[in-house]
């Protein structure tokens, strides 16, 4: 079930609510129960199988934590086998269902063999709460969580909103939520800003995301193809694919945000204007806020993030971590070249902040535009990375690559004949004949105004607290398109809503739930 039908919207969500909140007059146990039961249906309807491995894996790190938390308290050393085992149980499930085939193509390559292994489907949404139960293994290793009740074990890994694709949460920030005393009471403001920020989502989904992927697609499986992609055709695509990927899962994280708040709860914050970045470091703070929180906490720092004497043994660590980044995203060379390019764009950036900073210190002299470069300069690396990961394999990579370098000519698109056929000889103009040669400039145009003009989500509905925490500041502290509850926003939520309606005859899913 997606968040973006029918179905979702008109019936599973005001049915999942009436229930919750009908049912908290019963106890708290009987309304966590029923919304646990509406998550696990919402997660097997698209398949029913998953049940089996998401019960067992929610009932065996159940079971390791409470081990964990109470049977080991003061026995350091077995708990901390019970907490390696833990992490190489969910890691050995996240690698058999995920990498498996991958390692035997390898193996079938490197010593010209011919195993052959079983096509494995990938459980959806299997990364997201095995890493997430890791993190609970670990907090309660640390002593930061304990949890003694299996139901609300069960709602902690499975609250539908963010069970598919994030963000990735922690024990801390969830549970005290649901267990406060207000927290199974209806309030019509948590259903009001949780409406429309949803809606602010499914707009970004529908109309934006879904409409850009009409040309990205299409350019990349030219290049899957072996087709020869002309300069506009790459960048086209590769904007569209940009764009496309950056309103779905803001869109997803919208929605998620949206959801969870007419139930009274408060997610973390998982994308904040990414490409509004003057640089990758701070990229990598606004986009999968959570995915780069986890991998800060549990992989950068064990590997020693940055301490040592020598800056070369953080600038490893960096890589290693985007390295693993990648190849979390999807088994794929493209993938781990993907992780590699932003590794690389790290290390380059935190170089440069060493070197600035020993040779200048506070006394570099700012230079007029530099942001606007900087955005710049990050905004076309990530694009060029985007290529990998959106690319079918590496191959087909370095044609759209081609492209954008203009390596394969500068022809204009083949729509363009009727207006410029007298003036230009057919060589002038692409055989690749997939784009209006209006639409998508008109589509591409609006998308940057969007993205470098307008306020996000979370800053539209700063105060109404959102999300946990605080919105982060930015350089625009006040904002004239802030959510109250008024008549205009009233029309402004229909028009959003009507809009995206209208056009769901088509659904998709969101990118993320790939992986």
């Amino acid at each position: 079930m997606l968040f973006n039908t029918y179905l979702f919207i008109f019936a599973f969500l005001p049915l999942t609510l009436i229930g919750y909140y009908a049912l908290s007059g019963l106890g708290q146990r009987v309304a966590y129960t029923w919304l646990v039961v509406a998550s696990l249906f919402f997660y097997g309807w698209w398949n029913v199988s998953y049940l089996v491995l998401i019960l067992t894996s929610i009932g065996i790190n159940y079971c390791l934590g409470y081990y964990i938390t109470v049977h080991l308290q003061n026995k350091d050393r077995y708990k901390k086998y019970a907490f390696i085992f833990g992490v190489f149980f969910n890691l050995s499930l996240l690698g058999y269902f995920k990498y498996s085939g991958m390692a035997i193509d390898i193996i079938n390559h490197l010593f010209d063999a011919n195993l052959l292994f079983g096509t494995v489907v990938l459980p959806l949404a299997i990364s997201f709460f095995t890493f997430q139960q890791i993190s609970f293994l670990a907090d309660s290793y640390s002593g930061i969580a304990r949890e003694y009740r299996f139901i609300n074990y069960m709602l902690f890994v499975t609250f539908f909103p963010q069970l598919i694709a994030g963000p990735i949460v922690h024990h801390k920030e969830m549970m005290p939520q649901f267990e406060s005393p207000d927290s199974q009471k209806f309030k019509s403001n948590n259903l009001a800003i949780g409406v429309m920020i949803f809606s602010i989502g499914l707009f970004k989904k529908v109309m934006l995301a879904d409409e850009l992927g009409r040309f990205a697609t299409p350019v990349f499986n030219a290049a899957s193809g072996g087709e020869i992609i002309g300069f506009y055709s790459a960048w086209v695509g590769v904007l569209s694919y940009g764009f496309q990927i950056y309103f779905d899962f803001s869109g997803y994280s919208d929605m998620a945000i949206g959801l969870a708040r007419m139930f009274g709860i408060r997610l973390p914050l998982n994308f904040f204007s990414p490409y509004k970045a003057v640089n990758i470091i701070e990229f990598w703070r606004r986009w999968h806020i959570s995915l780069s929180r986890w991998l800060r906490d549990y992989l950068y720092i064990t590997l020693g993030g940055n301490r040592g004497r020598y800056p070369l043994l953080r600038y490893m660590n960096l890589m290693v971590t985007m390295l693993l980044g990648g190849l979390w995203h999807g088994a794929g060379l493209q993938f781990l070249v993907w992780g590699g390019l932003h590794g690389s764009y790290l290390v380059i950036n935190h170089l440069w902040n060493y070197l600035k900073n020993r040779l200048w210190g506070s006394n570099l002299p700012k230079f007029p535009g530099a942001r606007p470069m900087g955005t710049a300069i990050t905004f076309i690396s990530v694009m060029v990375a985007w290529v990998f990961f959106r690319a079918e394999n590496v191959d087909s990579a370095f044609r759209i690559l081609m492209g954008l370098s203009g390596a394969n000519g500068y022809q204009l698109p083949i729509t363009w004949v009727p207006l410029l056929g007298k003036a230009f000889s057919d060589s002038h103009f692409e055989s690749l004949a997939v784009f209006d040669g209006v639409l998508e400039i008109i589509l591409l145009g609006i998308s940057m105004l969007i993205v470098w003009s307008l306020p996000n989500t979370c800053e539209v509905m700063s105060r109404y607290d959102p999300v946990v925490g605080s919105v982060p500041e930015t350089r625009r502290k006040r904002f004239v398109f802030c959510w109250q509850p008024n008549l205009i926003w009233g029309m402004v939520w229909g028009f959003l809503l009507v809009c995206s309606l209208m056009f769901m005859d088509k659904v998709t899913e969101f990118l993320y739930y790939q992986f």
